[in-house]
């Protein structure tokens, strides 16, 4: 690892200068001390600290111009640094940097925008630290929520329906009745016996919820790939357990309807008109669709194994970051999901993108449609602590609910890390290992049920970049690492593959080819947040050779929705 090796080299060498520098300046050895604070800049420039102590060592001569350049130095690191950490969702160590960018300016407002900003994070952090429950004790949310109470429209549910005949019924007797009991008594009884009638209704709706999610929660798969043989039957069951009609909900609501309880094509194709003109999907379908997806997620492995037969195609698609229109023209252009037109989107479905709920709905609707239609892999951006930052969390709690916030982080937690098609081609959405040896077996045997990691095979899978240089270097993102051509052959070799498949960085036309044709970048996010001009991407492998046909479009116009407006706000503050 000769790259990673050498920074690692100067960093140590830097920091030994900094020690020395130090003892001089205790020694009042002013001009010494900027000596080693000279050499320790000189190998890492990249330090704020190193500015700092050297300006303080140019005041104790007297050299103030070069203490005020080397003052300003210090601050623009320790401001950018503070800004990096922010966007990682390091919020404690952004904190520290930015309290070092007030005691520099006491008196700059931006700096004390920032760190208020920083200070808020950090709270917000701790008080959910405090409350928050431990796994082992956590119950999912979604074995909270039975959809087919949500919406019911009094005048049509069953359950109304039976408290107004039990009202008539008492009514009648009553009146019966009238000749040998007060009218106090009658109408005390009358109301004694609705109440009852309304607590049995309460309890029948309740009873039949308890069954439908009993059957959903332990209701185990028989087939190793779950295909509408399974999602059927299931439907089918479901509507049994249930006297509530799968179309019961509010009279005024004129959106998409999932009938029959079996999420169909033309449900679909509503939805995302739907979605184009910016009206949103009532929560019983979207809590139906959720969580019949995450019902399917968790059930694939890590590793999933994807077989084109012969004469058939498959289509891989890159980030999508919320870009709903640009998702909707990758349909025009190439058709929309199905068994004879499958697609695999490889993760970054969220954030950034101001659609991103209209996004991560259209693709989870077509999974329910026809599982193996489409195939969802994680990306970096499926997790808790990028959503809280990069907008998906604040979206959907503007669209939806909290209830949602927590379930999506749950079914994210279920989307598989790989994948292979025919056993060739390696789909993942970050890149390769810090280790040489890796087997897909490893991959295969990954935990997945869990936020990110900030190391191991998981972390790497997500977050890890090639770069052109041979071995090994530290990442550029400051999570996972970057891979050479090199290790992109042995893990190749090793495995018996022929290519990688990758995701996760902006290209100007879509996609890259690197590592000797090894390995293609593919985006699918064109002019990505309506700034960098990009153009985006989409490859279609044709069975059996698996060639490769790269396909590239452009942006098209979408509404007058900014990009990030649900971003955090001390993140569109340095936007």
């Amino acid at each position: 690892m000769p790259i990673m090796e050498t920074e690692n080299g100067n960093v140590k060498q830097a920091e030994d200068a900094k020690l020395l520098a130090n003892e001089a300046y205790k020694a009042h050895k002013f001009a010494q001390a900027i000596d080693l604070y000279t050499q320790a800049i000189e190998l890492n420039s990249q330090n704020a600290v190193y500015w700092a102590n050297r300006s303080i060592a140019h005041l104790k001569l007297e050299e103030y111009g070069s203490a005020i350049q080397d003052a300003s130095k210090a601050i623009e690191g320790y401001y950018r640094r503070g800004a990096a950490y922010l966007a990682m969702g390091k919020f404690k160590e952004a904190l520290k940097d930015f309290q070092q960018v007030k005691r520099i300016c006491p008196n700059d407002p931006d700096a004390t925008k920032k760190l208020k900003e920083c200070e808020k994070a950090v709270m917000k952090l701790k008080f959910a630290e405090a409350i928050s429950v431990p796994e082992a004790e956590r119950r999912p949310v979604a074995d909270s929520i039975n959809y087919r109470s949500i919406g019911m429209a009094p005048s049509t549910s069953p359950d109304y329906y039976i408290a107004a005949l039990g009202l008539g019924v008492v009514a009648a007797l009553v009146m019966f009745r009238a000749e040998v009991t007060t009218v106090l008594t009658a109408v005390v009884a009358t109301i004694v016996v609705v109440i009852m009638v309304a607590l049995g209704a309460h309890w029948w709706r309740g009873f039949h919820g308890s069954r439908v999610n009993n059957l959903v929660g332990h209701r185990k798969l028989e087939q190793k790939n779950r295909g509408k043989a399974y999602l059927r039957p299931l439907a089918l069951e479901l509507m049994k357990v249930t006297s509530v009609s799968t179309s019961d909900v509010e009279p005024q609501y004129a959106g998409a309807r999932i009938e029959g309880d079996v999420v169909t094509l033309d449900f679909v194709k509503k939805m995302m008109e739907d979605f184009k003109n910016q009206k949103n999907l009532h929560q019983r379908y979207a809590f139906q669709i959720v969580l019949q997806t995450k019902e399917m997620l968790q059930a694939m492995p890590s590793l999933v194994d994807i077989n084109i037969p012969k004469g058939n195609h498959f289509t891989v698609c890159g980030d999508v970051h919320g870009q709903l229109y640009d998702l909707l023209n990758i349909f025009e252009l190439n058709g929309l999901p199905s068994d004879e037109n499958p697609y695999l989107f490889n993760g970054d479905f969220v954030d950034r993108g101001s659609f991103s709920l209209e996004v991560i709905l259209t693709l989870f609707a077509f999974k329910c449609m026809s599982p193996s239609a489409i195939y969802l892999a994680r990306g970096n951006h499926e997790s808790r602590s990028m959503n809280r930052i990069y907008g998906f969390e604040g979206e959907v709690q503007s669209k939806l609910s909290d209830k949602f916030v927590e379930l999506f982080a749950e079914v994210f937690c279920c989307l598989p890390l790989a994948h292979v098609i025919n056993g060739k081609v390696f789909v993942v959405h970050g890149g390769l290992f810090s280790v040489d040896g890796v087997k897909l077996s490893d991959i295969r045997a990954i935990n997945r049920f869990c936020e990110p990691p900030e190391e191991g095979l998981m972390c790497e899978l997500l977050w890890s970049d090639p770069q052109p240089a041979p071995g090994r270097g530290p990442s550029k993102r400051g999570v996972g690492l970057s891979f050479g051509g090199d290790v992109t052959k042995r893990f190749l070799q090793e495995n018996n593959l022929d290519l990688v498949v990758r995701s996760h960085e902006v290209k100007d036309e879509g996609y890259e080819i690197e590592h000797d044709g090894k390995l293609i970048t593919v985006f699918s996010a064109p002019n990505y947040c309506d700034q960098m001009g990009n153009k985006g991407a989409f490859i279609r492998f044709e069975a059996p050779d698996l060639k490769p046909n790269i396909v590239t479009f452009s942006a098209v116009p979408h509404p007058d929705v900014k990009p990030m407006a649900y971003a955090n706000n001390f993140l569109r503050m340095f936007q």
